[in-house]
């Protein structure tokens, strides 16, 4: 019998010990603190981070150490610990020795019966200075993206004047007298293009004004060509300029479901930015087909220009402003819009590229 009491004290010792090097070594913050809101033990975790001595902390309120506006919401969290409610997940900062201010992360369990707390809290304060982080950002990214909205806005109330003044002109025009069969062909050319701006632009208006930018409900189904053909008769001199070869295959699949205003940016985008950045002395070779594929329906473009490194660059491409050449007409924006049309959507766009030896964008439209 006496041998088996020596052995349950030597197990009790050795567990007493553990704890008191797990209570002693551990990064979390352990304290046992009084109903009379003074530290009654802690551990060298608690010290470490106030940078206080423990004669320090256990000479002072514990509320003397708390930040002073988290004064008032602690001495209740502390009251309710006294009428016997455990405390999970309360968050309240600490001043240190040196004036830091830190977040911890609270558990509390009270006592009655020795009229103590036993309390464990965790530092968070680099969670907190992330999320503040990710808050300014948001609110960064929600001033630019108003900033655009008005922008656009802008742009299309006052491109609207100038062209239906351009179409109320060309529709005056008597061009029964014109014997010239090139001229009129720029006439003809002029007011299509006038016409698609026009047509354009009111998508556009419509859309700015539209309050209810459920993505879903902007989709419609839409025909590739169509919309293509669209887009090549408004741009019709700047292909012809620039003796830009443009090939198109929509045999694999024609309709799609998308916002029509949007695929029309990126068309306009990515064959403009083919012919502007074409390789010197070469002319534009432009690639458009569609696709099916076990991800979805893919829209494939691609050129023979100057490429892009995309080992310096593959993070930036589709980011605001960012220009990788020296063309007057870069402004960081046409792809940066493509890339938000695709998204928006629920899409996903890739890029392959190699310095001057072209590009290929390939779009995976949700299904």
């Amino acid at each position: 019998m006496t041998k088996n009491r020596e052995n349950d004290n030597a197990c009790n010792f050795e567990v007493f010990n553990n704890f008191e090097s797990f209570f002693d070594t551990s990064h979390d913050l352990f304290c046992i603190a009084g109903y009379d809101g003074y530290f009654k033990r802690i551990n060298p975790a608690v010290s470490k981070l106030l940078e206080y001595s423990h004669e320090e902390l256990f000479a002072n309120p514990i509320n003397s150490f708390v930040y002073k506006n988290d004064k008032e919401k602690t001495n209740t969290a502390r009251n309710e610990l006294k009428s016997l409610i455990p405390l999970f997940d309360f968050e309240n900062r600490y001043v240190t020795k040196s004036g830091q201010v830190v977040w911890l992360l609270w558990t509390s369990i009270p006592v009655e019966d020795e009229q103590v707390i036993y309390a464990v809290a965790k530092n968070i304060t680099h969670k907190k200075e992330l999320e503040k982080e990710r808050t300014l950002h948001l609110k960064q990214l929600t001033e630019i993206n108003q900033s655009f909205k008005k922008l656009s806005y802008s742009t299309a109330h006052d491109l609207r004047s100038p062209v239906n003044n351009i179409t109320s002109i060309l529709e005056l025009m008597d061009i029964s007298e014109i014997k010239n069969e090139e001229t009129l062909e720029f006439i003809n050319i002029l007011k299509a293009t006038t016409d698609t701006l026009k047509e354009n632009l009111n998508e556009h208006f419509k859309f700015l004004n539209d309050k209810n930018k459920n993505p879903d409900s902007q989709l419609e189904e839409i025909t590739l060509s169509t919309t293509l053909n669209e887009v090549l008769a408004s741009i019709n001199s700047l292909i012809q300029n620039s003796q830009a070869t443009i090939s198109i295959d929509f045999s694999r699949i024609d309709q799609i479901n998308f916002n029509k205003t949007y695929l029309k940016s990126i068309f306009l985008n990515l064959i403009t930015n083919s012919i502007k950045y074409a390789q010197p002395n070469t002319l534009s070779t432009i690639a458009i087909r569609s696709k099916i594929t076990n991800n979805g329906t893919q829209l494939i473009i691609s050129d023979n220009g100057i490429g892009f490194d995309l080992d310096n660059v593959k993070d930036k491409v589709f980011g605001l402003h960012q220009t990788f050449n020296d063309h007057a007409d870069s402004s960081g924006i046409g792809l940066y819009l493509v890339h938000n049309h695709v998204t928006n959507l629920g899409g996903q766009i890739m890029l392959e590229s190699q310095l001057n030896m072209g590009s290929t964008f390939t779009i995976t439209f949700k299904d």
